[in-house]
């Protein structure tokens, strides 16, 4: 018999799909081959493996279905996750009894099939396959049945990747990203870590006031040392319930990174902490554009200039196209209002992006410049301004979290409602 790890529930064989931005934790380094009968299938395998979920994954397709895989394994070990594409149940059945006599202890059977039974769904446990897709199968559908083969139900939940970034340098990206993450770990009383990833100009240590000896470089630096607790080493605690990964900010280095620089650093803290707000500096290289891809959420901050729609437009275009399976990103205004400067409005922004933004927070030099000076959030500086309530509106849907829900009243409440208003 093959020995698979059993990851669904019967109930799943009729539950609805879930949705889009679901949040999935990316896949380790391991080999998938997909057996696939239709064409269809085959083009849905092949999206997956272009999702950014699956890109330590090295996929491989092929047609023929359940014959083509037990005569392809006669000769050739098998590889972590097998996908099965397959039509009836007999040929369902048959097929694994023949692929068990070839198949590797331990190797991971994915099915995908059009019959959708409970009874076909134990047959298949029994026999340890571990995921049963109903076809037509979509990316989504390919991308969350192989990566919840690796994601154990009793593990700590992987950490949500929030990915700030700015359209143009000088606008405010840094401080809206560092005051979000502020929100947070504050309002939402999540815990999470800033790590600032402007190595030379970063500001993150200046705004939380904190002046840490050590801090993402020293990660950088030293790949072969990164683990839970080298990343832990590093952390300066802002607050209860914020952590700062901070930049050196000074020029004695080159900071020239190749594009995977920073991955075993967030893999490192996706294992510890829930969630881990980014501030990527206005660059375009290997790296940011891979951390940008790479991240559960993006908020792109403008200012209300050509440039920055210009930019930003750009941006939102290459992100959305890169990351089909996810939420488009976000993006905020900011610096609305100066005095005598021509700006262009919200509306067109919404228009040219074809998506509106989730706020647009005012020009204020005098607080923001007050909260830069004294290496403070706005929050602590002013609590009822409104750029507060705008940076946990953002937190909120950053994270997933939503609006602060109401308590819920019981079965009797629309009729004391009805009452009253008599």
């Amino acid at each position: 018999m093959i020995t698979y790890a059993q990851q669904n529930s019967e109930e799943q064989m009729d539950a609805p799909p879930q949705a889009v931005d679901d949040h999935i934790a990316p896949a380790p380094r391991v080999s998938v081959q997909a057996f696939c009968e239709t064409v269809e299938t085959a083009a849905a395998v092949q999206s997956a493996g272009e999702d950014r979920r699956l890109a330590k994954a090295h996929l491989k397709i092929q047609m023929g279905g359940m014959a083509a895989a037990i005569e392809a394994y006669r000769s050739a070990p098998t590889p972590n996750v097998i996908i099965l594409e397959t039509e009836g149940r007999g040929d369902i059945l048959a097929g694994l009894d023949q692929l068990a006599t070839v198949c590797d202890a331990g190797t991971r059977v994915v099915v995908i099939g059009r019959i959708n039974d409970v009874t076909l769904y134990r047959e298949l446990v029994r026999r340890g396959v571990s995921d049963y897709v109903i076809a037509p199968a979509t990316a989504i559908d390919v991308v969350r049945a192989v990566c919840n083969l690796f994601s154990a139900p009793e593990a700590k939940a992987v950490g949500r990747i929030v990915a700030v970034v700015g359209a143009k340098g000088g606008v405010g990206a840094s401080t809206i990203a560092h005051n979000v993450a502020w929100a947070i770990a504050r309002d939402l009383a999540l815990d999470s870590v800033v790590a600032d990833l402007d190595l030379a100009f970063g500001t993150a240590g200046l705004n939380y006031n904190q002046d840490p000896a050590q801090g993402i470089a020293d990660a950088v630096f030293s790949p072969d040392r990164v683990d839970t607790a080298f990343v832990d080493r590093l952390l300066s605690k802002c607050t209860d319930h914020l952590s700062l990964l901070a930049a050196p900010a000074t020029l004695d280095k080159v900071y020239d990174f190749g594009a995977e620089a920073f991955d075993a650093i967030f893999d490192t803290l996706r294992t510890t902490m829930p969630c881990i707000v980014l501030d990527v500096p206005h660059q375009w290289s290997g790296w940011t554009k891979r951390a940008l891809i790479a991240a559960d959420d993006i908020l792109i901050v403008a200012a209300p200039d050509l440039a920055n729609l210009r930019n930003a437009k750009n941006m939102f275009d290459l992100l959305k196209a890169s990351r089909p399976n996810d939420r488009a990103p976000l993006y905020c205004l900011n610096q609305v209002g100066v005095p005598k400067r021509p700006e262009i409005a919200a509306a067109e922004f919404a228009k040219a992006i074809e998506s509106q933004p989730i706020a647009a927070i005012p020009f204020d030099p005098q607080i923001f410049g007050s909260a830069a000076n004294n290496g403070q959030m706005i929050a602590e500086i002013s609590a009822n301004h409104r750029a507060v309530e705008m940076f946990l509106q953002m937190a909120q849907r950053l994270t997933g979290r939503g609006e602060t829900k109401k308590p819920r009243g019981s079965f009797l409440s629309p009729l004391l409602e009805k009452l009253r208003s008599k």
